[in-house]
C-alpha cells in the first residue's frame, strides 16, 4: 500500500488522479491545499485524505509539514493558469522555483517519484501531424517557457537527488472540473442558458481527453514508470474543433444557432494539436477509454445540475 503526495490537489487533474488511487486502493493521501481555497469541498470525503496546508511559494517547506515517509510525489500545483497565463514573465518564473522545491521536499519525503505536469503550449506553434515527447519545441508564451523551463531544470536536478522524474505534458483535459473559462465549459455554460456562442472558424484539428481518463493514465504512470521521461497526455485522436462545438451543441439543443466564424483567429493561433501517446501507452498500457461524446455527456450533465 502506497503513500502520496499531491499539490494541486483540488484541480481537474489532482482530483481524477486521487479518485483513481482511492479506486486502486491506497493508504494516505497527502492532498497539499491552500487553506483559503474555494475549491476544498471537491476533496472525497475519506479518511485515507489528508489535507496538508501550504502556499506554493513554501513547498520548500513541504516536507517539514508531513511527518511520514512517502512513496510518489505528484505536482500539479501552478501558479498563472487558465485566464492568468498573461501574469508577468516574473511571475512564471516563479513556477521553476517553485516546481524544484517541490522535488527537493519529494525527496526528503522519501519519496522515490516525482510526476509533474507541464504542457502542450511546450510545443508552441506546431505544424506537425502529432506532437512527441521528442519533437522540437518553441513555446511563445510565458506560460509554455516556464513549463518547459520546469521539466527540463526538474530533471537536471532529480538526477543529482537519485529520484525518478516524469514530466507529462498535458494537451486538452475536459471535465467536470475544468477551470469555468475554457472553451469548453463556457459554451456548455452559454448553450445552457439558451446563448448563441461565437466562435473562431474553428478549422483548428484538436485533441480532447477526458478527465477520469488523464487520471488515470497519471495513475498508472506511478505505478509502472521509473527512471526519467517525458510523455504526452492527450487522447492521440484528433477532429476539427467544429465537431467538438456541434457535438456538445446537440447533446443540449440541436436548434440553437451557433456563430462558427463569427470572431478571427487571434495572432499566431496554434492549428494543430494532437499527442502522440505510444510511449506512454508502451510503458503503462494506458489507452483513453472514454469518447469524446460520452465525456461531454457526463460534464454538461454536471454543469446541468449546478446551474439548478
Amino acid at each position: 500500500m502506497k503513500k502520496i503526495v499531491i499539490t494541486g490537489a483540488t484541480s481537474m487533474l489532482g482530483l481524477a488522479t486521487i479518485d483513481e488511487y482511492l479506486k486502486n486502493g491506497i493508504e494516505k493521501i497527502y492532498a497539499v491545499v491552500r487553506e483559503a481555497s474555494p475549491n476544498l469541498s471537491r476533496l472525497p470525503t475519506d479518511e485515507r485524505i489528508i489535507k496538508v496546508y501550504c502556499q506554493i511559494s513554501n513547498y520548500e517547506n513541504l516536507n517539514s509539514m508531513i511527518s511520514d515517509t512517502c512513496d510518489i510525489f505528484y505536482h500539479m500545483a501552478w501558479d498563472g493558469t487558465g485566464t492568468k497565463r498573461a501574469v508577468s514573465v516574473t511571475g512564471q518564473n516563479n513556477n521553476i522555483r517553485y516546481t524544484l522545491d517541490a522535488l527537493r521536499s519529494a525527496k526528503c519525503l522519501g519519496c522515490t517519484k516525482f510526476i509533474a505536469t507541464g504542457s502542450q503550449a511546450e510545443y508552441g506553434i506546431s505544424d506537425l501531424d502529432k506532437q512527441s515527447p521528442d519533437s522540437n519545441v518553441n513555446p511563445c508564451t510565458a506560460y509554455g517557457i516556464a513549463k518547459y523551463a520546469a521539466g527540463k531544470m526538474a530533471m537536471l536536478e532529480a538526477e543529482g537527488l537519485d529520484i525518478s522524474c516524469i514530466w507529462a505534458r498535458v494537451f486538452s483535459v475536459y471535465g467536470k472540473y475544468d477551470k469555468a473559462s475554457s472553451m469548453i465549459m463556457s459554451s456548455i455554460s452559454k448553450m445552457l442558458n439558451g446563448d448563441k456562442v461565437s466562435y473562431t472558424p474553428a478549422e483548428q484539428m484538436w485533441d480532447y481527453l477526458y478527465s477520469e481518463d488523464a487520471g488515470r493514465a497519471l495513475y498508472l504512470i506511478g505505478e509502472k514508470v521509473t527512471g526519467n521521461h517525458v510523455y504526452c497526455l492527450g487522447s492521440g485522436v484528433k477532429r476539427p474543433l467544429r465537431e467538438y462545438i456541434e457535438i456538445m451543441r446537440d447533446k443540449i439543443d440541436k436548434s440553437l444557432p451557433l456563430g462558427i466564424g463569427d470572431i478571427p483567429y487571434p495572432e499566431n493561433a496554434v492549428m494543430n494539436i494532437c499527442a502522440d501517446i505510444e510511449s506512454l501507452s508502451s510503458d503503462t498500457g494506458w489507452k483513453p477509454q472514454v469518447s469524446f461524446e460520452e465525456g461531454i455527456e457526463i460534464t454538461i450533465d454536471f454543469i446541468r445540475g449546478n446551474l439548478q
